[in-house]
């Protein structure tokens, strides 16, 4: 059974999620940097962790950040694959040739004995316009299907985002999580606690500002996660979006407007 990158890249990405998380405890475990990264380490009391680690909301914010960086690789790695056939010229670039329906043949065997993705889009749109075009005779016909495809791809390309638009949502959702557990429970500590004695409220306000500090630790780096994943996937989408929009530019240059039939 064949394995798709995708299922691969999420694997991966988690796998790389635990064991930096494996190697920065180990090497700043205990440190204010990692209190605030991953909200404290085995060498911490626990009194002032909302969760006892490494079951805490960061490590579980760099698992779905990492599972958003495994996202980006698999559609990155789609953006790259649509534009070989770009550059294969799958298509007449000669500005004085015209193509009647009898010409299109070798160029549709051509593009079907290709090893392209069934996913990229230039090789989609060259066969469709083209068993439009002979079946019809119509150039106008074929330039409609040749639109219509381009908005199916177009969404199609937002429909490939969905799970990361997701995560993008759920890390700052659990970062704001982190914090209310924060913060419960600081509030929690006062429960049987003696005002009177200054010592034990001198204590416990100390241990209170360590549980807040972690709680809004939560918060901050859920923001930080999540403006990267963003920047990551404006990108990654804009460069998507343009090869569609060569794809389409392509195929109106050398196949629409060369089409000829009495």
């Amino acid at each position: 059974m064949k394995i798709s990158y995708r299922v691969v890249a999420v694997t991966l990405s988690l796998v790389v999620g635990v064991l930096f998380v494996a190697l920065c405890t180990k090497l700043f475990g205990g440190s204010l940097a990692h209190e605030i990264l991953f909200g404290g380490s085995d060498n911490q009391s626990g009194a002032a962790l909302p969760v006892p680690f490494p079951y805490t909301v960061q490590n579980f914010m760099w698992l779905m950040f990492f599972l958003g960086c495994g996202e980006i690789a698999t559609r990155l790695r789609q953006s790259g694959l649509d534009q070989v056939p770009m550059q294969d010229k799958l298509l007449p670039e000669d500005p004085e040739l015209m193509l009647r329906a009898g010409d299109l043949g070798p160029i549709y065997r051509r593009v079907m004995e290709g090893a392209y993705e069934e996913d990229a889009f230039l090789p989609r749109l060259i066969r469709r316009t083209i068993l439009q075009f002979q079946s019809s005779r119509s150039v106008d016909q074929a330039n409609s299907l040749l639109n219509s495809t381009l908005e199916l791809c177009q969404h199609e390309i937002e429909l490939r985002y969905s799970m990361l638009r997701y995560l993008v949502w759920l890390i700052p959702t659990l970062g704001f999580i982190g914090t209310v557990i924060g913060i419960a429970r600081a509030l929690s500590m006062l429960g049987g606690v003696d005002f009177s004695d200054e010592v034990a409220m001198g204590a416990m306000m100390g241990t209170m500002t360590s549980a807040l500090g972690v709680a809004f630790y939560t918060t901050l780096l859920a923001l930080l996660q999540s403006a990267a994943l963003v920047f990551a996937v404006h990108v990654v989408l804009a460069r998507e979006e343009r090869f569609l929009n060569r794809a389409g530019q392509y195929c109106l240059d050398n196949l629409i407007n060369r089409l000829y039939e009495k």
